[in-house]
């Protein structure tokens, strides 16, 4: 539960957007792409509405199909795409996170 709110607060706090100059400067970008479909099997309801959510933020493509009392969630993300982090930190949380739903990342400072 605690990596579910964790995930939630994080999707808050990263941009998109093309940052401005000033911001360029003290950026950490972290790009990522996943060109294969993956696929996670989700029992808890909530849980899957929050991973769908975020990868839908992160401009990925998503399936999902509930049966059996579970859903199981398809994603990817065939072309690069570029997340804009204020902090090293929350770039290596990102970048972890990325990593473990099979993403390829790029992490720049």
């Amino acid at each position: 539960m605690y990596r579910l709110v964790l995930l939630s607060l994080m999707v808050a706090g990263f941009s998109l957007a093309t940052p401005s100059a000033a911001e360029v400067s003290a950026a950490e970008t972290v790009n990522y792409r996943c060109k294969e479909w993956k696929a996670k099997h989700i029992h808890d309801k909530k849980a899957a509405d929050t991973i769908e959510k975020t990868l839908k933020t992160l401009k990925c493509e998503t399936q999902r199909h509930a049966h059996n009392g579970h859903d199981d969630l398809k994603y990817r993300c065939v072309e690069w795409k570029t997340l804009q982090l204020k902090t090293h930190d929350e770039a290596h949380k990102w970048e972890k996170w990325l990593k473990e739903y099979g993403f390829e990342t790029q992490h720049k400072h």
